[in-house]
């Protein structure tokens, strides 16, 4: 048969679609493991998945005399075998599955949720079969669910380092300088770890040292893991009052301990960030929220925060 006729060109064109899709899905199943979750990259692992099983049905259709063959011969009960095999395992995930598991950086996939309501906004968060959190932030009365302020809510360790962003904008945000300095602070550590071959403040789980969330969130060993921190940041642009043209973002926190766990949480209003550059080096603190603020404190009413554990 000749390269132009038409059954053999199709055959051809098929086989290297599917095998150029499966590189896709391999690569992007390697970096979903490895990296943190990324909606971009489930999307495009997911989707293409769809279209490699498409490819494959039209391969099946074009080589099913020589599929045929294969299934009559003696070594199609081994490889269903092996196939269901590992399928169990992986499914029912024993202690080694799960140690390999427990590489991956990817902690919170699609349980990740986050809805803006009338008289509210809920976050939901959902590592691990048995970790559940939700964050609900009762609305005050100056908040609009139309123009809706910009928030940020992210994890610190007991050093007051950011460890992870569960929600917060694409990029760095000047209107919420706060979260902003910590996420530059931690994007600035991760670089560094990558460059050196020894960086305590990283590679090492210490109490203060550790920024990999799973050490705080999902210890391996409950009985060291120590207390971190939640954070929120809210700031409605363009709110002036009084002597504010534009009132600073606000900061609410809640300490979390595993070893003492509590179902609810109240957050506590714990101050609004102010710029204080230290040695020509970028610095900020929280300070007390004073009189001087007003529709700013009305923004929120409460937030609480719930933990289920063990599920």
């Amino acid at each position: 048969m000749k390269y132009g006729e038409p059954g053999k060109a199709r055959r051809r064109i098929t086989s290297l679609l599917s095998m150029l899709t499966f590189v896709v899905m391999a690569v992007t199943g390697a970096l979903a493991f490895f990296l943190p979750f990324s909606i971009e990259i489930a999307g495009l692992h997911s989707l293409m998945g769809f279209v490699f099983v498409a490819f494959i049905a039209v391969h099946v259709l074009n080589n099913s005399r020589q599929l045929k063959g294969y299934l009559r011969s003696r070594v199609v009960g081994l490889a269903l075998a092996v196939t269901v095999g590992l399928g169990v395992v992986f499914f029912f995930q024993p202690a080694p599955v799960k140690a390999v598991l427990g590489l991956s950086q990817n902690l919170g996939p699609a349980l990740d949720r986050f809805e803006v309501q009338e008289d509210g906004m809920v976050y939901h968060y959902a590592p691990s079969d048995d970790y559940r959190m939700e964050l609900t932030v009762k609305t005050g009365p100056n908040f609009d669910p139309e123009d809706p302020p910009e928030i940020a809510i992210w994890l610190e360790n007991q050093g007051d380092y950011h460890i992870k962003t569960l929600l917060g904008p694409a990029g760095i945000s000047d209107d919420l300088p706060y979260w902003s300095f910590k996420r530059r602070g931690w994007e600035k550590a991760k670089e560094e770890a990558g460059n050196e071959e020894e960086i305590d403040a990283v590679s090492t789980p210490t109490p203060n040292g550790s920024f990999d969330p799973a050490d705080y969130i999902l210890p391996a060993d409950p009985d060291t893991s120590t207390p971190y921190k939640l954070l929120i940041e809210i700031n409605q642009s363009g709110d002036a009052y009084g002597e504010y043209d534009d009132q600073p973002s606000l900061v609410y926190s809640v300490e979390i301990d595993n070893l003492r766990p509590a179902t609810f949480q109240i957050l506590d209003l714990v101050g609004y960030p102010k710029r204080e550059d230290e040695d020509g080096k970028e610095a900020w603190s929280l300070y007390f929220v004073d009189e001087g603020f007003g529709s700013a404190l009305k923004l929120v009413d409460s937030v609480l925060l719930r933990v289920e554990r063990g599920l």
